[in-house]
C-alpha cells in the first residue's frame, strides 16, 4: 500500500508480521497513515487489528517487518515516537485514587509538561470533552462514556500529532457515541491523524476517510468507505426476515447477487430495479419483515469476512 502522492506518511508499516508461537497473529501487512488522515481498521475478533496498533506504538514488539512513525524508526527510536502518540486503550485504565483532573495533570507530567502548562491543557480538554463540571470527580463517580471521554483526554494532553484509537465506543449509549465521534471530527479537522478500531460499521463509515479491513492477520481490503460499497455491494438490498425456502430458490434462479444467513435473504440488486425486486419478493413470499436499503459498509464486511462467529 504505497502513500498517495509525496505526501510523507506518518506512519508506515512494510511487512509487518506478529507470532505468538505457532500463531500468525499479523501476516505481513503494509499499513500507510497519511497526515490529518483518520482510518478505520476493521476486523472480525481475532483478525489482527488490536495486535497491530500495539506494534504501531511499541507496547507489542513486531516479530519481522519495519515500522516507521514520522519517518522513526522503532524501536529503536520508541521514546521519540511516543512523546508524538496518544493511545486510547480498549480498558478505561484510569486511576481510581485520583480525581478527573488528578489524572490528566499526573499523566501531563509523564511527558515533561510544566505544572502551568498542565493545567492550562487540562482545562482545556475538559472543556473540550464536556468534562469542565466534573473535574473534582473521582472515576467512581463517572458513567461510563464520561470515563471514555476522560481517557481520551488523558491521550490528547501532550498534544500528540497521531492518535490511536482501540474501539474508543464500545458500550457506549448511542448519546455518548455521538458525543465522541463529534470530537474525534473536530480533531481530524485540525490535522490530528487518526488510526481507530471499531466493531461499529456506522463509526467507521462516519468517521473514516479510508477503511482497512482485516481478517486472519492479512489486510483483504482498503479504501474510502462509499469506493468499498461501490465495489462490493453497490445498488440496493432487498432484506426478508423469516423467509420461506422457496424464496431463496427463487433469488438463484433470478440470477441476482443474494446471500441467505440464518433466517435473513439478502438480495443484491446493482442495476436499480431495487423498487420492483423488492415489490416482487414481497409479493410472492410473505415474510416477518422486509425493507429495501442501500448497499452498505456492513455488507462489504460481511462479505469480505464471512458470517461465522468469532471467539
Amino acid at each position: 500500500m504505497e502513500p498517495r502522492g509525496a505526501v510523507e506518511p506518518v506512519v508506515r508499516a512494510r511487512a509487518l508480521v506478529k507470532r505468538y508461537g505457532a500463531l500468525v497473529a499479523v501476516d505481513g501487512i503494509d499499513l500507510d497513515l497519511l497526515p490529518g488522515e483518520c482510518v478505520g481498521l476493521l476486523g472480525p475478533n481475532g483478525a489482527g487489528k488490536s495486535t497491530t496498533v500495539r506494534m504501531l506504538y511499541g507496547h507489542t514488539p513486531h516479530t519481522s517487518g519495519e515500522i516507521r512513525v514520522f519517518g522513526l524508526e522503532l524501536p529503536r527510536h520508541l521514546r521519540r515516537i511516543k512523546r508524538q502518540i496518544g493511545v486510547v486503550p480498549q480498558e478505561d485504565n484510569l486511576d481510581p485514587d485520583f480525581t478527573v483532573l488528578q489524572n490528566l495533570l499526573v499523566y501531563g507530567r509523564y511527558f515533561g509538561l510544566g505544572g502551568r502548562e498542565c493545567r492550562r491543557r487540562a482545562g482545556e480538554l475538559l472543556s473540550f470533552l464536556e468534562l469542565d463540571d466534573r473535574r473534582g470527580a473521582k472515576i467512581r463517580e463517572l458513567s461510563v462514556g464520561m470515563k471514555r471521554r476522560l481517557v481520551i483526554a488523558r491521550a490528547l494532553i501532550h498534544a500528540p500529532q497521531l492518535l490511536l484509537l482501540d474501539e474508543p465506543t464500545t458500550g457506549l449509549d448511542p448519546q455518548a457515541r455521538q458525543a465522541i465521534w463529534e470530537r474525534l471530527r473536530a480533531l481530524r479537522r485540525t490535522g490530528t491523524t487518526l488510526l481507530l478500531t471499531t466493531h461499529y460499521m456506522e463509526e467507521a463509515a462516519r468517521l473514516s476517510n479510508r477503511v482497512v479491513i482485516m481478517d486472519h492477520g492479512k489486510i483483504l481490503e482498503s479504501g474510502s468507505p462509499a469506493d468499498l460499497v461501490a465495489r462490493h455491494a453497490p445498488g440496493e438490498v432487498v432484506e426478508l426476515t423469516g423467509h420461506p425456502e422457496a424464496a431463496v430458490i427463487f433469488a438463484a434462479a433470478s440470477g441476482l447477487p443474494h446471500e441467505a444467513t440464518g433466517d435473513r435473504l439478502l438480495v443484491h440488486v446493482p442495476d436499480g430495479r431495487g423498487e420492483l425486486v423488492f415489490r416482487d419478493f414481497c409479493g410472492r413470499f410473505p415474510s416477518e419483515q422486509a425493507m429495501l436499503r442501500q448497499g452498505s459498509l456492513e455488507d462489504v464486511f460481511l462479505r469480505l469476512t464471512g458470517r461465522g462467529l468469532r471467539d
